[in-house]
């Protein structure tokens, strides 16, 4: 009997263990992505509500405590190096000393922008063409997120939508999750801190999929994605207003009238910096042949090793694996390619390595983007045919984003100009810390990059708090401007006839 008894209490055990498991089941099953999301933008716009409230009474002075507060939230020395350090831990590319110049002067840079402009109420007044115009949200704005990036860009992004009195919604990578998390989390304490809605900045839930990001991007109300271009494509085509960036590899024309120690310095900076993460960064230089081998040794001077023939032919074979960049080289430090390349003795102590170049396309890929420590070095004949190579490789890749000179030809520069189909050509700078704005150059500050139409981009400009607002114009009347039909058409009429 007892026997029995305890049959009988193991089998009730087991079907109410069942049942309590399928219970559970049911209770904690995931909720499908339409609904996680929907619950996510839910909570964006009540909090983007309160926010509305907060301005009506605070002003413009509102928007940019809440502003500060998050850019505080990072700029902050003890946050800037712990997001650093969980960020290289995370992803496992670039580095921490970077990083935190990142998080702080990226940061820095872009609450200097925002605080010196006007983003809520009437913004602009024209009285000579009867115009006034009043900024206004756009709404819960989806902010697609890097590996590369994975504090400094979500704060970036938050930063200017809350500038236009927006809630923001953070979809990181997968593998960016958790060192995307905590900078979510701060900003979210120090909006709480000053009194405001800690969900006006929201993360995505871990783990994050292709599915819940695109369902972020159909229910938000603007798409502003940094990332791959999978992501840009799918930002696009989700069938609301996107700001989506392209793809980086920057050229750079060493001119015959460059001051080429000083060009070196830059181009070191520049490439090394963060182990050379940024969509700016130097990709390839192209020196014209008069300074050529003066160009190479200040190069040589300040850290570059020049590989040599059969050094090439293996960053080449390891450079890609079945086509894809190898991330023990990507964003490593040099002692990783070191070892990967296996380059010789004379490359110990190097701090980037250069590859010399003549082809440019598919079936020469050095010269296309490899976000590691390789510099591509191409020999032109002169400016002219410089402008040429630059031209070539932006058409393969990377066109409408960047491109650059060291000269102190201002004729070249503007040339180079006037003829590259890019958003930004910087003069005589370190490519990484210019492009996306500086403090000695006007470029809004930035770590997103649009690249035009080249790029199938809907803007051509640094990613600024313009771009988070809506217009409303009251349009009053004015003295009527009518000119007479002569004076526009009678230049056509002389020439052609009427």
């Amino acid at each position: 009997m007892r026997h029995h008894v305890s049959f009988l209490t193991r089998k009730m055990q087991a079907n109410m263990a069942e049942s309590a498991h399928r219970l559970t089941e049911r209770l904690q099953a995931p909720m499908p992505p339409h609904a996680v999301v929907a619950m996510i933008v839910a909570r964006a716009r009540v909090a983007m509500a309160t926010y509305g409230e907060e301005i009506a009474k605070g002003g413009q002075a509102r928007i940019d405590e809440a502003v500060t507060a998050l850019a505080w939230s990072i700029y902050k020395p003890e946050n800037a190096k712990a997001l650093a350090e969980v960020a290289v831990e995370v992803t496992g590319i670039g580095n921490v000393d970077s990083k935190i110049i990142k998080n702080q002067r990226k940061t820095f840079g872009t609450l200097r922008d925002l605080l010196r402009v006007k983003s809520t109420g009437v913004i602009e007044e024209l009285p000579e063409k009867g115009i006034v115009k009043w900024a206004k949200p756009v709404g819960v704005v989806a902010a697609i997120t890097p590996s590369t990036n994975p504090s400094a860009t979500p704060v970036n992004k938050a930063m200017m939508a809350l500038k236009g009195g927006n809630a923001v919604v953070i979809a990181p990578p997968p593998s960016a999750w958790a060192a995307s998390k905590p900078a979510v989390d701060g900003m979210r304490a120090e909006l709480e801190r000053i009194g405001l809605p800690a969900d006006l900045v929201q993360i995505l839930p871990a783990p994050v999929t292709r599915e819940t990001t695109n369902e972020l991007m159909s229910q938000s109300d603007l798409v502003v994605c940094t990332g791959s271009q999978k992501n840009v494509k799918q930002a696009y085509s989700s069938g609301k207003p996107a700001l989506g960036v392209g793809l980086g590899n920057a050229p750079v024309i060493i001119d015959a009238s460059a001051d080429l120690d000083d060009a070196a310095r830059k181009i070191m900076a520049s490439k090394t910096f963060d182990y050379a993460t940024s969509c700016s960064s130097e990709n390839s230089i192209v020196i014209v042949d008069a300074v050529y081998d003066d160009a190479i040794a200040a190069l040589k001077r300040v850290g570059g090793y020049m590989a040599t023939g059969a050094e090439r032919q293996r960053i080449i074979d390891r450079l890609w694996v079945d086509g894809q960049l190898n991330r023990r080289v990507i964003a490593q430090a040099p002692e990783a390619l070191i070892e990967v390349f296996e380059l010789g003795q004379d490359a110990a102590g190097c701090t980037f390595v250069m590859a010399e170049e003549t082809g440019i396309g598919k079936a020469y890929p050095l010269s296309g983007e490899k976000l590691s420590l390789v510099l591509t070095v191409y020999r032109a004949r002169d400016f002219a045919d410089a402008k040429r190579l630059v031209k070539q490789i932006l058409d393969y890749q990377g066109r409408g984003h960047s491109c650059g000179i060291h000269t102190k030809d201002m004729d070249h520069a503007r040339e180079l100009a006037r003829d590259s189909d890019v958003v930004r050509v910087l003069l005589n700078q370190a490519h990484t810390f210019g492009n996306g704005g500086g403090f000695d150059n006007a470029l809004p500050f930035t770590l997103t990059m649009g690249c035009g139409s080249w790029q199938g981009n809907s803007f051509s400009d640094n990613l600024n708090w313009r771009l988070f607002v809506n217009i409303t114009h009251l349009v009053a009347t004015i003295p009527e401007d009518r000119p007479p039909e002569e004076e526009l058409f009678g230049a056509y009429w002389a020439k052609f006839g009427k």
